[in-house]
């Protein structure tokens, strides 16, 4: 499964604490300017980054967002990102293929220790080092 095609399985909505966004409509057309609901994804020149959360909801409109424009120089700062779940790990794996694609590299700064452990669950871990 890639980034850009995320389904819904036996996910389960999360509990407590959390207030519910407006519900995005699933199956319709998302364009590359839709922005991530609960955080901020810059694709900002040559450096990008991620400020609160990156999770299922977000997933789609992000990856279709970084497919819209060149990757940057600079790399992808996360020291903003609060929450991860393995979309947001899909969606760096899908970024650092295109680069590796394309003949570059992509870095990755400020990882946050919650996307790692999740790297390292999957045994992914060289895919985001």
């Amino acid at each position: 499964m890639s980034a850009a095609e995320p389904t819904q399985g036996a996910n389960s909505a999360p509990s407590g604490g959390c207030e519910a966004a407006e519900p995005r409509a699933r199956g319709g057309h998302t364009s590359a300017i839709d922005p991530p609901s609960s955080g901020t994804f810059a694709p900002d020149g040559n450096a990008w980054r991620f400020e609160g959360a990156l999770t299922f909801d977000d997933a789609a409109p992000v990856f279709a967002t970084s497919a819209a424009v060149a990757l940057p120089a600079e790399g992808i700062d996360f020291s903003g990102m609060t929450r991860a779940d393995s979309s947001a790990l899909a969606v760096v794996i899908a970024l650092r293929r295109r680069a590796a694609a394309e003949g570059r590299t992509l870095p990755l700064r400020n990882l946050p220790p919650s996307l790692r452990s999740l790297a390292v669950v999957y045994g992914v871990e060289e895919l985001i080092a």
